[in-house]
């Protein structure tokens, strides 16, 4: 019998390898007429295409959505994911959101950044809404979607969700009171807010919503109905004592770093019929952090109220019913803003289940949370990884992972496969930019099960949609001879403006107008 390489010595043709046979994944009527001994993968073939396993090279397939709804693997249809910068989180996170777009589901980026999500929802047709100073606001007292469907709705429905529209618009000014005071706001001045929006809301005329000036105008009349709370009986010296702290905070808000964004009207209002969604606010400064947690909390807010009055417009059967997909991105951003800031996210993201609502929050580490001022705000923090149904990993220090295994149950090879994922590439670089090990590469958790190590391959449109480093390469400086090995100025391979293969404005077809096939191949 030959030996398995063939027989040693001149015209024995013996080989030094074989090449491994070609893969092929096909569904189980072509397959079992091509090879009758098909057998199952054992990954989860249910949702978004994620990657592969790691070990078997299976396809992992999967979303919170999905596995909520259809495969039943997860009880509450939210993902939490944790990673160092730049190991392609929202790498992933993009692919979801595509991919849930193309099943009917509406995705919702509600305070984009960077921005990461805003050149995908464009191009899936969807609509893109800037705020920032000089380029857009929301009005905090605008009902929006909530106070139309209500409208629309009418009866005992209407008033239900004209009530809930009223409690966000209390909840909404009273944090932005929470980010200028950095503390919560006292129970009796929540009751005046409510006086006073009350009062506004019977005394504006149909088709304008009033504005934070305005809420102003009626603290300094102060009206009976809002006097009633204030138990001033007649004193007008009680009744200021009551309502001036408030006063000076609302004062505070319109003259100070957030009054050009939320003292007007909402510049344009969220639109469900899309495709898809984004609430860019990549233009606000990294150092404005009050500006910052004030446009993701209001983005939040007018974001999930439109999903509110969309399922009550559809309970009521005049709307399609639609299921939602929420993306919280750099979630540490308003956990650090200003104290309590944690009871407002946990308040607007806890009843996702009942909402028809899939959500996904991204952050870097578990020490996000350990950063904030108080234990009670760091238990809640915490409570975000702790109810989600979902758990996805990217790189991450070896103590990180320790700590993390406390709350969702990690095995010690699952911390030492995640760890070694947080190096940085080797010092030995060659002409091609090197990458981290762990760049798209994840492990996903759920529950007690053991986790499933996936590696993402982005395809040509998702590279072309997402690159979290393009400024590096659009501030790239030419070789001075115009043919550098990593950025030029002339036909470079990869992206940019010279012969450089790694960055250039060429002729390529990867990514922009370049050429290259090095930097293309990689998650942003």
């Amino acid at each position: 019998m030959a030996p398995s390489r063939g027989w040693p010595g001149p015209g024995g043709g013996q080989v030094g390898g074989m090449d491994p046979p070609t893969m092929w994944r096909a569904t189980t009527v072509q397959a079992c007429g091509l090879w009758p001994f098909a057998a199952g993968s054992g990954a989860p073939m249910s949702g978004v295409p994620l990657g592969q396993h790691l070990h078997t090279g299976a396809t992992v397939c999967g979303d919170p959505l999905s596995w909520f709804t259809r495969a039943r693997y997860i009880s509450n249809p939210s993902l939490f994911m944790l990673g160092m910068p730049g190991l392609g989180k929202s790498t992933l996170v993009n692919r979801m959101l595509i991919g849930l777009a193309a099943t009917g589901v509406v995705p919702l980026v509600l305070g984009d950044l960077k921005p990461d999500y805003a050149d995908t929802v464009r191009a899936l047709g969807g609509q893109v809404i800037s705020i920032g100073r000089g380029m857009g606001g929301i009005n905090l007292l605008d009902p929006g979607a909530m106070g139309a469907a209500a409208a629309k709705i009418g009866g005992s429905a209407g008033q239900a969700l004209e009530a809930e529209a009223h409690g966000r618009v209390l909840n909404m000014v009273g944090a932005l009171v929470t980010i200028v005071r950095n503390r919560p706001v006292d129970d009796h001045e929540q009751a005046v807010l409510s006086a006073v929006l009350h009062h506004l809301r019977e005394r504006t005329p149909p088709g304008r919503s009033p504005v934070l000036p305005d809420v102003l105008k009626v603290l300094s009349e102060g009206p009976d109905r809002v006097r009633a709370v204030t138990l001033d009986r007649g004193d007008e010296a009680r009744y200021r004592d009551a309502v001036d702290p408030l006063h000076r905070s609302l004062l505070g808000i319109l003259d100070g770093p957030l009054g050009d964004t939320f003292a007007s009207e909402t510049s344009t209002r969220i639109d469900l019929n899309t495709p898809a969604v984004c609430i860019d606010i990549s233009r606000i400064g990294e150092s404005d952090t009050q500006l910052t947690a004030a446009a993701m909390l209001a983005a939040w807010s007018d974001g999930l109220g439109s999903v509110a009055a969309s399922h009550a417009l559809a309970d009521a059967g005049l709307t399609p019913r639609r299921w939602f997909f929420t993306v919280l991105d750099e979630l540490w951003r308003p956990l650090r803003a200003a104290s309590g800031i944690v009871d407002r996210i946990d308040a607007l993201t806890r009843l996702n289940r009942t909402l028809g609502l899939g959500d996904a929050k991204i952050t870097h580490t578990l020490k996000d949370a350990e950063s904030l001022g108080s234990e009670a705000d760091k238990a809640k923090a915490r409570g975000f990884v702790e109810r989600a149904g979902m758990v996805v990993c990217a790189g991450l220090p070896r103590a990180e992972m320790e700590e993390l295994g406390k709350i969702v149950g990690l095995s010690q090879r699952e911390i030492e496969l995640v760890s070694s994922w947080s190096s940085p590439p080797g010092w030995a670089m060659t002409g091609e930019r090197e990458e981290p090990p762990g760049r798209g590469r994840f492990l996903v958790k759920v529950g007690g099960r053991p986790g499933l190590p996936i590696r993402v391959s982005i395809t040509d449109t998702e590279r072309h949609l997402h690159d979290t480093n393009t400024r590096w390469a659009q501030n790239a400086q030419p070789d001075p001879q115009g043919a550098g090995p990593d950025v030029g100025t002339g036909t470079g391979p990869d992206v940019g403006t010279g012969t450089g293969p790694d960055v250039g404005t060429g002729t390529g077809p990867d990514v922009g107008t370049g050429a290259g096939p090095a930097q293309d191949r990689r998650i942003a």
